[in-house]
């Protein structure tokens, strides 16, 4: 088009621009914003929208956020596209106050707007905020749709609040896979696992296929009640292909914990040791968790040292080594655990978490 002599007009620049942002082309997107500025369509509404989107897909908040600074007028699209790229990035934060400043400038969300303000809430745990949107939405009469329902169980599912999004549940007419994945994730984070072994079966027997979120969702709240035989039921079939897929390093990550939680360390310990992925630091320090409420001393030295082996320079690790072997009366090595330190420089952080002893990182994505 330019080779043959023909301007690109406010028209073109949102397709090339979408295109960039399709493919994340940070580097051809700051061309094309070059290029919007200098052929003077940079104040066209849809030009300046499509370069926030261009910014906020490459995760660059600083030129999205100097970009939307710079408009002088700004709809529905433009405050939903800055609030999805903190989303994105993790500023939560910074999403949930620009979607309150989009109330103050007296523009109206849409549902786009509102289930990213909503996933925000879910992450950050601005409970509060999340049902103020969820009053909102029954203000303007809205229809709760798949979506819309499906963000709102999840809000209150990672807020603490169950039992509303439970509500929210049974009032859909219209459910997927991710809305009954999100009603299992939140009864797991509210550690009621056999509540959430009786939606998962009720799930399966209303013709919804479980997904691998929702096998990890089921076996994370069967280590929180100390459902063994379920949990291993549940693995066992995914082993065997019920489910078309086989376990992957989350499902195994949260059979050591129900394994290590229950008091059954050896059959943890035999799981890592025949899982077909490298252990983690969750795994290693799920088992560490259950070695110690055992008092297997032997086993959970042999753990410590792997976890250091993982994280050298983790003082942390160094400390709860040191201890270990203070309750064993190996005076000894405690002195050559202190001694280690010195040598690599490190000192007692009584700040520092030597490990996260459940996967629960997994049910708050």
């Amino acid at each position: 088009m330019l080779r043959n002599s023909v301007l690109p007009n406010n028209y073109t620049f949102p397709f090339v621009l979408k295109s960039s942002s399709d493919f994340m082309e940070f580097k051809q997107g700051q061309a094309i914003h070059t290029h919007v500025v200098k052929v003077g369509h940079f104040n066209d509404i849809y030009v300046q929208n499509s370069l926030l989107n261009l910014y906020a897909s490459c995760h660059d908040m600083d030129r999205c956020r100097k970009v939307f600074d710079e408009m002088t007028q700004r709809d529905v699209v433009s405050w939903t596209v800055l609030i999805m790229g903190y989303r994105s990035v993790k500023m939560y934060d910074d999403a949930l106050i620009s979607f309150e400043q989009m109330q103050y400038a007296g523009v109206e969300p849409n549902r786009v707007t509102m289930v990213n303000a909503l996933a925000a809430c879910a992450s950050f745990g601005a409970a509060e905020m999340g049902v103020w949107i969820h009053d909102s939405i029954r203000r303007k009469g809205w229809k709760v749709d798949v979506i819309l329902g499906t963000a709102l169980i999840d809000m209150y599912g990672k807020c603490g609040r169950i039992e509303q999004g439970l509500n929210v549940f049974q009032g859909m007419k219209e459910k997927n896979v991710f809305t009954w994945n999100a009603v299992i994730k939140g009864l797991a984070l509210a550690k009621s696992g056999h509540e959430a072994v009786l939606w998962f079966n009720k799930m399966k027997q209303e013709g919804f296929k479980p997904d691998e979120v929702t096998l990890v969702s089921v076996l994370c709240a069967c280590g929180h009640s100390g459902l063994v035989d379920v949990g291993q039921e549940i693995f066992s079939s995914m082993i065997h292909g019920k489910y078309g897929f086989s376990p992957g390093k989350n499902h195994y990550a949260c059979m050591i914990d129900l394994f290590a939680r229950a008091g059954y360390i050896e059959n943890a310990f035999k799981l890592i040791n025949e899982m077909p992925f490298e252990p983690t630091k969750t795994m290693w320090g799920s088992l560490l968790a259950g070695c110690r409420d055992q008092r297997s001393f032997e086993l959970s030295e042999f753990v410590a040292k792997k976890l250091l082996e993982l994280e050298p320079d983790n003082s942390a690790y160094y400390i709860m080594l040191s201890n270990l072997y203070a309750e064993m009366g190996r005076w000894s090595d405690v002195e050559r655990v202190r001694e280690s330190m010195k040598g690599r420089g490190l000192k007692k952080d009584l700040g520092s978490s030597y490990v996260e002893p459940e996967p629960q990182e997994l049910l708050a994505q």
